[in-house]
């Protein structure tokens, strides 16, 4: 099973997404995202990348998530062998969710917010990744890895999970991209890598490199402040 939120932060434009399976590298095969574009997770019996990529592009040229989804999914022909959501820029959302999948395949499409999974115990691992996002506090980061624990809580991943990943993007700051791509207990992990990406030297180092909206920075004070935080 694997399962996925993408959300919207309105206040802040931030846009943020995670998944978990009980399978290897989620990150890499699900998560999608750009500044401008939106949030994508493409999964299922049979995941494509290329959907996760062609539904960013879609919506980067001004096309509704809805619209941007239905375009991708239509010329398909083994559409139902896959499930993809997507969360446009502006906060809107939609879902494909292939009946060749092992049930239950679904999704859950709300303003600035889309839950998806297949394999699932029951549709109310959805409700559960939904309302572990909404009741917790913190950043949306740390939300979302919260909704992964409640989901995999309500019934999650009858195999247990082996990777969890994280995306979250700001226009003042710089992509957080994390992986757990093979794990005994990767919600856990992925919570440790967390608070170490957000916090300390690490942390503040990431305040020195180009954002969007400031695409030439390189703040020397910064930069020499800690230098042995750099890539």
């Amino acid at each position: 099973m694997t399962f996925s939120l993408l959300v919207r932060d309105g206040k802040t434009g931030t846009l943020a997404g995670a998944a978990a399976t009980g399978s290897l590298c989620v990150g890499g095969w699900v998560l999608r995202g750009r500044l401008g574009a939106g949030l994508s997770a493409s999964q299922g019996a049979a995941p494509s990348t290329f959907w996760g990529e062609s539904v960013l592009d879609r919506m980067a040229a001004g096309e509704p998530a809805e619209q941007a989804v239905a375009g991708v999914t239509g010329p398909d022909a083994n559409r139902d062998w896959r499930q993809l959501s997507a969360l446009d820029p502006a906060g809107g959302t939609a879902g494909h969710s292939g009946r060749e999948n092992s049930p239950l395949c679904a999704h859950i499409a709300l303003p600035g917010r889309v839950a998806a999974g297949n394999i699932l115990a029951g549709e109310e691992v959805l409700h559960a990744l939904l309302d572990g996002f909404e009741t917790s506090s913190g950043d949306p980061g740390a939300r979302l890895i919260a909704a992964l624990r409640a989901a995999q809580e309500t019934g999650g991943d009858t195999r247990g999970l082996k990777s969890a990943a994280l995306l979250v993007l700001q226009p003042e700051r710089p992509p957080l991209t994390l992986r757990i791509d093979l794990s005994a207990d990767p919600l856990t992990d992925l919570e440790t890598l967390f608070i170490a990406a957000t916090t300390g030297s690490y942390a503040a180092w990431t305040h020195a490199v180009p954002v969007l909206s400031d695409p030439w920075r390189a703040d020397r004070a910064l930069i020499r402040a800690d230098s042995t935080a750099s890539e």
